[in-house]
């Protein structure tokens, strides 16, 4: 069973009251299976973002379904086995790495204290940065975000990983580390779908 079908999505939106509707996904179809790395390739402005929008419910598609581990409902149940890092994420940079991981796990997970603390410093290490988990996100740098995100993303273990761009801004030792935690992650028997609009980064 693929953890997600997504069938002839369409969607367009009009620039403004007057302008003329512009289609931005036409016909958009692909299945992702489990414990695997779909890339998600195109240009930029190709409908990537939007596609992943519809996908996770932020905005509506004009026509088309999706299957999520082979339901049709998104429901919250549904909702809880998705991770998601989205291509410009929002950080509360007054928080450390810690307290910002805290504030996800207790808004996605029930479980006790002393679990999450031990959950966070599992995270910490896989992300390397057990040696920034007291320092204030505002003082992290670029790659430092995306792995601090990337470890929010997976605080609930979800069981589809989406993430857009997430080589963005990096330079080259953060984007062969992000990849390394990323195939570390479908080894774990977790899906990854991730879009950018450089080839190389989708083969690696």
């Amino acid at each position: 069973m693929s953890v997600l079908e997504v069938f002839d999505i369409r969607k367009g939106f009009r620039p403004s009251l007057l302008g003329k509707r512009q289609e931005v996904l036409n016909g958009i179809s692909f299945r992702i299976p489990p414990s695997s790395i779909t890339g998600f390739l195109g240009a930029n402005g190709a409908g990537k973002t939007t596609t992943m929008k519809c996908i996770l419910g932020l905005i509506f598609p004009d026509s088309g379904e999706f299957k999520y581990f082979g339901e049709k409902k998104f429901n919250s149940s549904i909702k809880k086995r998705i991770g998601f890092l989205p291509e410009r994420p929002y950080f509360y940079s007054y928080l450390t790495g810690r307290e910002f991981l805290q504030f996800y796990g207790e808004i996605s997970l029930r479980i006790s204290r002393s679990a999450l603390r031990d959950r966070i410093e599992e995270l910490l290490r896989r992300v390397d940065l057990v040696h920034a988990g007291d320092k204030a996100l505002r003082d992290y740098s670029k790659g430092m975000l995306q792995k601090i995100g990337l470890a929010q993303a997976l605080i609930h273990e979800p069981e589809l990983l989406i993430l857009d761009e997430p080589m963005s801004g990096l330079d080259p030792d953060g984007r062969y580390y992000l990849s390394e935690l990323i195939r570390e992650t479908a080894r774990e028997g977790r899906a990854v779908f991730l879009s950018s609009h450089l080839l190389h980064d989708t083969e690696n």
